[in-house]
C-alpha cells in the first residue's frame, strides 16, 4: 500500500478531523482514509443496499408514508414464560 504525507494542514482542519474520527470510532488516519476513499469513489455506484435506496429516494424527492393511528395500546413483551 502507498503512503502519503500532508504538509501545511491547518490546525482547525486537524482538530475537526480528530473530532470526526472520534465520533466515528476511528483513528485520524482511518478517518482520513475513509474521507479520501469516499471522495474519489465512482459516482453512481452506491456501496450497499441502503445507500442505493437512499440515493434513489433522494432522486425522486423522498417518500412520505401516512401511518394510521393505533387501534390498541402498545403492549410490552411477556418475558415471564
Amino acid at each position: 500500500m502507498a503512503a502519503i504525507s500532508i504538509r501545511g494542514l491547518d490546525d482547525r482542519v486537524r482538530e475537526r478531523l480528530r473530532i470526526r474520527a472520534a465520533a466515528n470510532g476511528r483513528s485520524m488516519e482511518a478517518e482520513a482514509r475513509a474521507i479520501l476513499t469516499e471522495a474519489v469513489s465512482e459516482p453512481g455506484k452506491p456501496r450497499g443496499l441502503l445507500a442505493g435506496l437512499l440515493a434513489r429516494m433522494r432522486a425522486v424527492g423522498g417518500v412520505e408514508f401516512d401511518l394510521p393511528e393505533r387501534a390498541t395500546p402498545v403492549r410490552g413483551a411477556d418475558l415471564g414464560s
